[in-house]
Order: structure tokens, then sequence, then C-alpha cells
């Protein structure tokens, strides 16, 4: 599992221990994501499914890309589609994906990468593997987070942020057994490269076998844990946790997490992807490819794509 990574995590800057008298979140639910396919085929876990979206809130679609090794000629995309009234966070850890879309955004990431999409009022994107990934193959792994809007921001301009994975903020647990990425947010005073409308916090953890990650959290905030791979345990309660597994923390001013001492050989530390963020507390209305307030908005949400008036696919350059 490549992302960003270093050579020695001694040499990070450290999170300090989370204080024994600090109240620590517990586990509210455990749940198993289900297994799909989206766009042309390609495999995912639904993180979300069967999951209160009072319990998400802000946060509305979580959903597992791979892990898959395609052989040459399988990797699929997703064909033009709109959005409205959200934004989409496309973080990669294994393989490259392409993006493009109506507002003159786009670009291709890689290991570590993210790409962060507003889509506001209104945009057309597509998502697809490079040619030269669909030609030779080869692994494909990352998530795609939908993080709503409140209502005075689903109107916003559309926006695009291409964050790399070398300025994603980069630290070390206490006793360096874990490494934390920030994508977005802060964590411990440490701040991560994503600018979001809803305040929020966005980590890739990798905790070593047999070692724990405490983390201060903001007690406005949710609290989530998603099993990217790996096993271990959740809350100071040690639920048991595996891949494809959401964990949702109750309140509190604090979460833990730790990995199983003894790890499948193709999994050799347990890989988390940590969400927090201040719910929006506002009726949500969610019809295929928009997220609104009210059916009303969402029906017109379909008349404005059907009628044009989303945005147009870019003429394609010969």
């Amino acid at each position: 599992m490549p992302a960003i990574t270093v050579d020695d995590v001694t040499t990070l800057g450290r999170i300090a221990a989370v204080d024994a008298a600090v109240r620590q979140r517990p586990v509210r639910s455990v749940t198993t994501a289900p297994s799909g396919f989206e766009g042309e085929g390609f495999p995912v876990r639904r993180a979300f499914a069967g999951v209160d979206l009072s319990d998400l809130d802000p946060f509305v679609h979580l959903d597992q890309m791979g892990e898959v090794d395609y052989a040459p000629g399988e990797p699929k995309g997703t064909a033009w589609h709109p959005h409205r009234g959200f934004e989409t966070v496309t973080y990669l850890v294994d393989g490259t994906f392409e993006h493009q879309d109506s507002n003159g955004g786009g670009g291709l990431i890689t290991n570590g990468d993210t790409q962060w999409m507003t889509a506001g009022k209104g945009i057309l994107h597509i998502e697809k593997p490079p040619e030269a990934l669909v030609t030779s193959g080869g692994l494909f792994h990352g998530v795609q987070l939908w993080v709503n809007l409140p209502r005075d921001k689903k109107w916003a301009a559309p926006r695009y942020q291409d964050l790399r994975g070398d300025s994603v903020g980069l630290l070390a647990s206490n006793d360096a057994g874990a490494l934390v990425r920030i994508i977005a947010g802060d964590v411990a005073g440490h701040d991560g490269p994503g600018s979001t409308y809803t305040p929020m916090t966005m980590l890739h953890a990798t905790v070593s076998p047999g070692a724990a990650l405490a983390l201060p959290w903001r007690t406005d905030f949710n609290a989530l844990a998603y099993v990217l791979s790996g096993e271990g345990h959740a809350g100071t309660e040690r639920r048991p946790v595996r891949t494809g597994q959401l964990v949702v923390f109750g309140a509190g001013d604090a979460i833990t997490v730790a990995a199983a001492g003894g790890q499948e050989s193709r999994r050799p530390a347990l890989e988390l992807l940590l969400l927090g963020g201040r719910p929006i507390r506002e009726p949500v209305a969610w019809g295929g490819p928009f997220v609104m307030n009210t059916k009303a908005e969402v029906l017109q949400a379909f008349e404005d794509f059907q009628a044009g008036r989303l945005g147009s696919v870019p003429a394609q350059q010969s």
C-alpha cells in the first residue's frame, strides 16, 4: 500500500499522548460494507451502507474502490455524469486515475494524491484510468468520499483542488507506532492541505502490528473510522474490526484505534481512513448524483442537467 510514507517514522513530529483524564469516545456501531460495482464496472465497497445519515453528517457517501490488481485491458472508470450540492473527494492509495470536468478542472492522480471537486451549483465530470494503465493493467485502490454542503453553499461556484501526496501533513504517534497523513482539517495542531467549505478532518493512518493510535478529536465533530486493510480494535473497549468495516464513535474528546499483533502477510499493518466533521443538521434530499435539501431541488437538478445547464462535455482535441 504505497500512498505517502517515510523511511523512518521516528523522524516525524509526534502527536502528544492523550491525557488519561480525557473522555474517550465509545464505539457506537461497527458495520460491514457490502460489495458492488460502480461506473463501467469497477468493484467498490459501500462503506456507509446501513448507517443512519444522522451519524454520518456532514458525510453522505463513501466507496472503497478496489483493492484490485487488473489484468491488461481490465481497468474501468465512469462515463461523463453530473453532480450538484456537495463535494467529491477522491483519494488514491495505489495506481493512477484521471479526472476531467466541465469547469476546466482535472488531472492525473497517483499514490497518495487527492482530487477534491466542489460540485456546488452544478458540474459534469468523468473519472477513468489513463490509457497506459488500461493497456498494462496493474493495482488500483482508493476511496471516494461525498461531503455534503450546507444550504447556503450548495450554489457555490464549482472548484477543483489538486492535492499532491507530498503536500499532506505527516505525523507519528507518540511512540512512533503509527503514521498519520493529514489530507484535510487538522489534528493535534497540525493542518492538511485540503480547503473545505464544511469544517472537517480527513486522515489516513497506518498502524503497525500491536501498536495503538490515540488522537484528540473535536467535540463538535462526529468521528468515523473505516478499515481499508488489516485487523485491529476500536475504542478503549477494543471492539474487533477488520477490512471493509466502518466504526461510528459516540461523543467524547478523543478516539483510539489499535492494530492486531498478527496481520495477514499481504496486509502488514492496519490501514484506516479517519473522518470527522461538524454536522450540518439540515434536511437531506438525495437523488442519484444530486444531494439537496428538498425533493423539488433534486427534480430541478435533473431538469437542469437534461437542459444542459450544468455544463457541457469539453470538445475532444484531435
